[in-house]
């Protein structure tokens, strides 16, 4: 219904007959429930405020994006519903107000949002040339940007690495090379000094030590800085999940023992074969472990679960090493960030590459204060397309 209709309506107020009205009435309910039902379709979410903020409707869209009852928000301020941001100085503007903002409850979503004023002009306003406009609210609409967002972020951390890869080139060349010529000398240096009397080997001998260690250890952090951004030759065979997990458990037996860690290991026994790099998968395996490890310290407990649907195969690390705050877990496959004392910050980078060239993904879910559960999940659908195209009578799986 346009406002010339109200308008007719109210100069007809006295003459119109009950039944009349009531008609009229019905015709005001079908038109909001129509609205409501469009309202309620779209994606978007809308909530509108009367000026001093308090909520007069929100629609289906917006319960959904903030985990809210329609009920329980009717009449009550924004700013107590949607905390965190300003909301009185933002609906308290006469101009259309854009932000971005990031919600984590009940799911972790970018979105975009405006604020629009709503002016209605009266009856009486619109026969007079002033027009004045009466302020009857705000509308408050909100797009989810969380996909958009994310790619974004992917297109500039794939370009990141594309320069990390460079950088890589020339970190091999100008530190790699000298290392092994000074790892070189050191030996010639070793072999001259086993020559001289042991009292003057003494000394020299430890220092020696030291410079071997250090080249060393600078040259394990060059090799894991390149394993983890350079693309390596896939070698895939049929392996057993299971027995890969197992032999990179019996692997870091002796520190489980060192650290008084319990390992439990559910395993289950009807998982198909997949074919995948059996050392990369090792290794992704291995750094996960060995990450939970760290996070514990002495004591704790590591959950190993491997389970299977149509589509992946997850195999799931759940620690007890009092998981990650939220501001990190953005943060957690960057190149160099650790929160250990003695991590690289490179060993969950190196998983999430081998996990990615096999067409795998990683989930990751923190409790913090408790623990982490990292799962990797590897597809088993192109396995099974391959063993069908082979013959009717190949098996879909192996267990």
């Amino acid at each position: 219904m346009n406002s010339g209709f109200f308008d007719k309506l109210i100069e007809r107020i006295g003459r119109v007959r009950p039944e009349e009205v009531q008609n009229y009435l019905h015709r005001l309910a079908d038109e909001k429930g129509f609205l409501e039902t469009i309202f309620n379709a779209i994606h978007e979410g809308v909530i509108v405020t009367d000026p001093s903020g308090r909520i007069n409707y929100l629609n289906r869209g917006a319960c959904e994006i903030f985990g809210l009852e329609r009920e329980e928000c009717m009449g009550k301020p924004l700013s107590e519903r949607l905390r965190g941001l300003a909301w009185d100085r933002l609906i308290g503007s006469e101009k259309l107000v854009s932000r971005e903002m990031e919600v984590f409850y009940p799911q972790h979503r970018f979105l975009n949002f405006y604020v629009v004023p709503l002016h209605l002009e009266s009856p009486v306003t619109r026969r007079v040339e002033s027009r004045e406009q009466e302020m009857v609210g705000y509308a408050v609409i909100l797009r989810d940007i969380t996909e958009s967002r994310l790619s974004a972020e992917e297109t500039l951390q794939s370009e990141r690495l594309s320069a990390l890869t460079l950088l890589a080139a020339g970190v091999a060349h100008e530190i790699g090379n000298p290392l092994n010529s000074l790892h070189i000398h050191l030996q010639l240096m070793e072999r001259k000094l086993r020559k001289l009397p042991e009292t003057a080997r003494k000394d020299l001998q430890k220092s020696l030590e030291v410079a071997q260690e250090e080249i060393e250890r600078l040259d394990s952090t060059v090799r894991q800085f390149l394993g983890a951004i350079r693309p390596a030759r896939m070698e895939a065979t049929l392996e057993n999940i299971n027995s890969l997990v197992r032999e990179s458990v019996a692997f870091l037996q002796p520190e489980i023992d060192d650290r008084d860690i319990l390992v439990e290991q559910e395993l289950r026994a009807d998982l198909p074969l997949l074919e995948v790099d059996r050392n990369q998968l090792k290794q992704a395996f291995y750094n996960v472990i060995k990450n939970a490890f760290q996070a514990m310290q002495t004591g704790g407990f590591l959950r190993i679960h491997t389970d299977f649907d149509d589509e992946f195969l997850a195999v799931s690390f759940t620690d007890t090493g009092g998981g990650i705050s939220q501001e990190n877990m953005s943060k957690i496959f960057e190149p160099y960030f650790t929160t250990k004392a003695s991590g690289s910050g490179l060993g969950l980078l190196i998983v999430r590459r081998i996990v990615r060239e096999h067409g795998g993904e990683i989930d990751l879910v923190t409790d913090e204060g408790k623990g982490l559960t990292i799962t990797i999940r590897l597809p088993i659908r192109q396995f099974r397309a391959r063993m069908l195209q082979s013959g009717p009578s190949a098996p879909d799986s192996a267990p």
